[in-house]
């Protein structure tokens, strides 16, 4: 099982110290997708000299950029997602996490179901431009004190099924889930579509380890659908170095004690 690090390219090499397999960066901060390629190149030789592969990266649209709602520049959009998915491409990156709780608020009084209906539209119009690329991208279900809109693993699934394309699918977040509420069973009962997981601590969104938390009903939940993806931990530190190393040992016991390992 890979454990990858939600973390800038900068802090690869604590993670490459501390035991992690990959680096999880974030789509606007490295792949900088309306910035000119002169911007890019740079981020691009960090990633290249790096001790760690960028295995992922979240964080897919700005808050600013609307893919629901009044709002909805789809030229810009698609433009976007293009650039994404190659400089992905040429990073190496093969998934990218779409939660983007901001770009995918529904705004007060706009008809949700018409909300659905665009976001439902531009994964269709984007999934092919991920495919020539290489590159996955999976929707994280958020709780509903992030966003309004797609917060528990059933209606990630019901967008998943309607997109029916290959290379979108579906993350598991275990903070996000365990917040909504939602027990382990969701992830057996979706797990066909599950291609990548997020975890951290649901007190105060912490790093594993750090006050203990028992995963070990969501490990067992991924056991039993033979997951065979990676999964990154987002979440806040309150200094990397110095916790990276005991909180990545604390959750590899707890995957050994479910047969991860």
């Amino acid at each position: 099982m890979k454990i990858g690090l939600c973390t800038s390219v900068e802090n690869a090499l604590i993670a490459h110290n501390a035991g992690f397999d990959y680096v999880e960066e974030n789509v606007q901060g490295l792949l900088i997708p309306e910035q000119p390629e002169e911007a890019f190149t740079p981020k691009l030789n960090a990633v290249r000299n790096a001790p760690l592969p960028i295995h992922a990266a979240c964080a897919f649209l700005p808050a600013a950029l609307k893919c629901v709602g009044p709002d909805v520049d789809e030229a810009r959009l698609l433009r976007y997602a293009g650039t994404a998915f190659r400089r992905a491409s040429e990073a190496g990156i093969r998934f990218i996490v779409f939660g983007s709780g901001g770009a995918r608020q529904i705004p007060d009084g706009f008809s949700a179901a018409k909300a659905r209906e665009q976001f439902v539209s531009y994964l269709k119009k984007i999934a092919p431009l991920a495919k020539v690329r290489d590159v996955n991208l999976v929707i994280e279900c958020l709780n509903k004190k992030e966003c309004n809109f797609l917060n528990r693993l059933a209606e990630g699934e019901a967008i998943v099924e309607e997109v029916n394309h290959p290379n979108v699918q579906l993350l598991a977040d275990i903070y996000h889930m365990r917040v909504e509420g939602e027990s382990a069973v969701e992830i057996v009962k979706y797990g066909k579509l599950i291609r990548h997981v997020h975890v951290a601590e649901l007190e105060g969104r912490q790093a594993p380890g750090t006050s203990g938390e028992d995963f070990s009903l969501f490990l067992r939940a991924l056991k039993e659908i033979n997951y065979q993806g990676a999964i990154s931990f987002e979440c806040g530190w309150k200094n990397l170095s110095q916790q990276a190393t005991g909180s990545l040992r604390s959750f590899r016991e707890q995957l050994r004690q479910a047969g991860l390992a």
